[in-house]
């Protein structure tokens, strides 16, 4: 198993479409990339802890490479704006990949400049490529707050269509039961 460390707006969207995804074992909510070493929900929303809102993805590399997973990534959030994801704006909704090795630094940057030189997005992307350093996981409602929540406003209004999207364009690579 391998684990990538992923930043792209709110955590619940990242994780609603990493658990539909073929070869990935486990998605974890939670915060990484900044200074305070007891982050909350509220005080990461604040934007004052540094922290972004995350998701640890565990998948197994012999079922999806680390390419296919960033490249999902990177086309289900906007990854060409600055510490901003729709109308969820500041440094904790920016879209960063925090690399648990060398080798996954070296992909991720590889994976940027492949998408930025095809011209997918009308502007350059503008992800950080950072070394991972700590993970911390959400308070325990977060977790698997899609399904859990489908009728929240926010569900229905954010998550589900991004959900829609993501399983129409990547349908060959989704789990059993989920196409």
């Amino acid at each position: 198993m391998e684990i990538v460390t992923l930043g792209g707006g709110c955590f619940w969207c990242l994780e609603a479409v990493f658990l539909d995804l073929e070869g990935v074992r486990g998605v974890s909510s939670g915060y990484s990339g900044g200074s305070d070493p007891n982050p909350t929900y509220e005080r990461v929303c604040s934007g004052s802890t540094g922290h972004a809102e995350v998701v640890q993805v565990e998948f197994e590399p012999g079922a999806i490479s680390l390419k296919e997973i960033l490249e999902v990534f990177l086309a289900t959030h906007d990854p060409t704006t600055l510490n901003r994801q729709g109308a969820d704006v500041g440094t904790q909704y920016r879209s960063a990949i925090f690399a648990h090795s060398l080798e996954q630094e070296k992909t991720a940057r590889a994976v940027i400049e492949e998408l930025d030189r095809e011209g997918v997005w009308d502007t350059p992307i503008v992800t950080e490529v950072t070394r991972f350093t700590e993970f911390f996981p959400a308070e325990g409602y977060h977790e698997d707050y899609f399904r859990k929540n489908p009728q929240q406003p926010y569900c229905q209004a954010v998550i589900s269509p991004k959900v829609a999207k993501f399983r129409t364009r990547f349908a060959s690579k989704l789990k059993s039961g989920r196409k």
